[in-house]
């Protein structure tokens, strides 16, 4: 497949830029990240050249119409980026597109960051060679360290390069394709160099609100309560995490030594488990024979997964709330976001605190 120089010229050159701003240890790292970007880019074809090939599937042509009205929704309704970025499309030979390691101490929720020249401080690491986020995880727990490593099915590169939609999640059902979209086209109208809960909970925000408009224009009876189903159960996904950390935060605060505080680790994960598995034969539950669930709940529940959980949910009501003083108006909104962002450290956090507190309670707006 012949590369579209401009698009690889371009990830090119910011790979280079990040390249030149490392120290020697982190060389190989950006030149994998750098690689695997091409790579991708070169793979993906405009979605009308998919939707011309005869060869293209009848199963993938629906979907390809399906995300072309997707995308074109974003843009006219939603007032996200009109760019080149969800107009072309990649099949790739792996069940994610990247895999992100998230770290944090044994006796703490605060999660590990890394620092990148264009994306800033951010609390994971990803790759696109899963070997490669299981040797870091490795390493880290060498040092102690609660790790997960969770496969990635999109990510966004802010607008830089033109993001294409992957084989990774073209076969989700409707409402999820389109939140998907929604949510990493909020990352091109705004992020926050450095805040990952913030970038993660505006985007959050933003796929809720864009599937919720969607599901009520563009969808069917039936795609609407699949939707509802799916809600349900993170719901009592979210309802149950929420209050484990809570437990967490309050044993790590109160605990005289790192021995109690590890028993009551122990005993505050042992129960999550058991309350999810009790949700799951409870056929009054949401989580009733689901296992959509289980890995989150397998070998690596711990603070870095919990933790990881919360980034993308823990300042959801504050930027419902600001939505709703909005009127509902998202260009508004996402002109009020900016200026939340444009405040110093403290006078936002200070400012989404007062949000957070007027709005809702939640099952995400927990610590």
């Amino acid at each position: 497949m012949t590369p579209r120089p401009a698009v690889v010229r371009r990830a090119l050159m910011v790979a280079g830029a990040a390249l030149l701003l490392s120290s020697c240890s982190t060389l190989s790292y950006y030149g994998e990240i750098a690689h695997g970007h091409v790579a991708l880019l070169e793979s993906a074809r405009p979605i009308d050249s998919w939707l011309d090939d005869p060869a293209t599937s009848p199963a993938l042509r629906a979907r390809l119409e399906k995300v072309r009205a997707i995308r074109r929704y974003a843009s006219d309704v939603l007032a996200l980026p009109d760019n080149a970025s969800y107009r072309s499309y990649a099949s790739l030979d792996r069940p994610y597109v990247v895999w992100n390691v998230f770290a944090a101490p044994a006796l703490s929720l605060e999660l590990k960051q890394w620092c990148f020249p264009i994306a800033g401080c951010v609390t994971y690491r990803g790759y696109f060679v899963h070997q490669h986020a299981l040797d870091l995880a490795h390493e880290l727990r060498a040092k102690g360290d609660d790790v997960m490593v969770g496969g990635v099915p999109a990510y966004s590169t802010l607008g830089h390069t033109p993001d294409p939609v992957l084989s990774t999640f073209i076969d989700y059902p409707d409402g999820e394709l389109a939140r998907l979209i929604f949510h990493e086209l909020g990352h091109q109208e705004f992020y926050l160099a450095g805040d990952s809960t913030f970038n993660e909970s505006f985007a959050s925000t933003v796929e809720a609100e864009g599937a919720r408009r969607w599901l009520a224009t563009e969808a069917n009876d039936e795609q609407r309560a699949q939707y509802a189903r799916h809600e349900a159960r993170k719901a009592a996904f979210l309802a149950l995490t929420a209050a484990a950390r809570e437990q967490l935060l309050r044993a790590y605060a109160v605990g005289p030594d790192d021995a109690t505080r590890l028993s009551a680790k122990d005993r505050i994960l042992g129960q999550l488990r058991a309350d999810y598995q009790k949700a799951r034969n409870d056929p009054s539950s949401a989580l009733y024979q689901d296992k959509a669930y289980e890995e989150f709940f397998g070998v690596d529940l711990n603070n870095a997964s919990l933790a990881a959980l919360a980034t993308y949910t823990q300042r959801v009501p504050a930027f419902a709330k600001l939505l709703e003083q909005e009127h509902g108006d998202l260009p508004r909104f996402y002109a009020a976001v900016k200026a939340l962002g444009a405040l110093d450290p403290e006078a936002r956090e200070a400012r989404l605190d007062a949000l957070q507190a007027s709005a809702a309670p939640t099952a995400t707006d927990r610590p």
